[in-house]
């Protein structure tokens, strides 16, 4: 089974785009590490307040896999430098 979440941020204390790639991947590389999934930023690149990440895991089980997104997705909740704003998860 596959799991596929689309969680759209803002970041109200980002002031440049270097700033937001800085936190960006600091944020991607740890959910990589840490849940094993795939992660990109897929929208919003040229703006500095704004992110768009789709994050992609798969599983054997729909328990396991629904555990690892909801886990990532309060990862993301954690990080004082953005604040999750929609968030769609589907499974595939």
């Amino acid at each position: 089974m596959i799991f596929y979440a689309e969680v759209e941020c803002i970041m109200y204390e980002g002031h440049s785009l270097k700033q937001k790639r800085s936190v960006i991947k600091r944020i991607m590389a740890k959910l990589r590490n840490d849940f094993n999934v795939a992660i990109t930023e897929m929208d919003y690149h040229d703006l500095w307040q704004r992110t768009k990440f789709a994050i992609v895991t798969v599983s054997n089980e729909r328990k396991h896999g629904e555990q690892v997104i909801q886990e990532v997705l309060h990862v993301i909740d954690t990080y004082s430098e953005l604040e999750r704003t929609i968030t769609n998860v589907e499974q595939l």
